[in-house]
């Protein structure tokens, strides 16, 4: 899921404001040695910080269904994560370095939720939009002087990106048959004596027609005299 979020992050950066621009977008560590190498301008968004977002965990399961409708497996709700980015430019001046994530930020601020079809691989086979968060606080999140400190470089302007995804809780667990019996009720005398009345059978094909009658009946207009 990781790489997949890398991608769709490089694909909203790289468009916008940047798109034919021809600006890279990396994820490498930005240390004093990277920077050092790099020979043209530069976006880099370095993900320092994973860990899951609690208030978004569920319980139980939901079920998966074939194509009689029936469900055959049941799943865990996924559990959600917030994988942080350090997104900061690189060019040879500060003014052209805003300039750039002045259009990073304008790029980013209209997709504050990405919608499952725009997202790739198994990302998106789960149906779920992802929110994107920028510059927000996040008290559990490190703080940039440490990040920086721990980079060996010196504090540079930068954009805190969050991007919350799902990750499939598995293993799924397979579900039993279908009922097509139903329930038989047996009324016996209370003196152990034969029964008062005849075995009722209740059918899941009995109970859906009268359910679908008392339906109809409902929903007839009622007639004035």
């Amino acid at each position: 899921m990781i790489h997949e979020v890398d991608e769709v992050l490089k694909g909203l950066i790289g468009g916008g404001a940047l798109a034919g621009s021809g600006i890279d977008v990396s994820f490498d560590v930005p240390t004093r040695d990277w920077a050092a190498r790099r020979n043209a301008p530069v976006v880099n968004a370095y993900l320092y910080d994973i860990r899951e977002d609690v208030s978004l965990r569920q319980r139980g399961h939901t079920g998966l269904r074939d194509s009689r409708d029936i469900v055959v497996r049941r799943r865990r709700p996924p559990r959600w994560f917030r994988l942080a980015y350090l997104v900061t430019s690189w060019t040879k001046t500060p003014q052209d370095e805003h300039r750039l994530l002045s259009a990073v930020l304008a790029t980013l601020l209209p997709h504050e939720l990405l919608p499952a079809q725009e997202l790739p691989g198994a990302l998106g086979d789960l149906g779920l939009s992802v929110p994107v968060t920028v510059s927000a606080n996040q008290s559990e999140a490190r703080s940039l002087a440490d990040i920086w400190s721990a980079l060996g470089g010196e504090l540079k302007p930068s954009l805190d990106v969050t991007v919350t995804v799902p990750f499939p809780a598995y293993p799924d667990y397979d579900a039993g048959p279908p009922v097509t019996e139903g329930a038989t009720v047996r009324v016996g005398a209370v003196d152990g004596g034969p029964p008062r009345s005849k075995e009722r059978a209740h059918r899941p094909h009995q109970l859906a027609a009268a359910r679908s009658a008392r339906e109809q009946a409902t929903a007839r207009p009622t007639e004035q005299s």
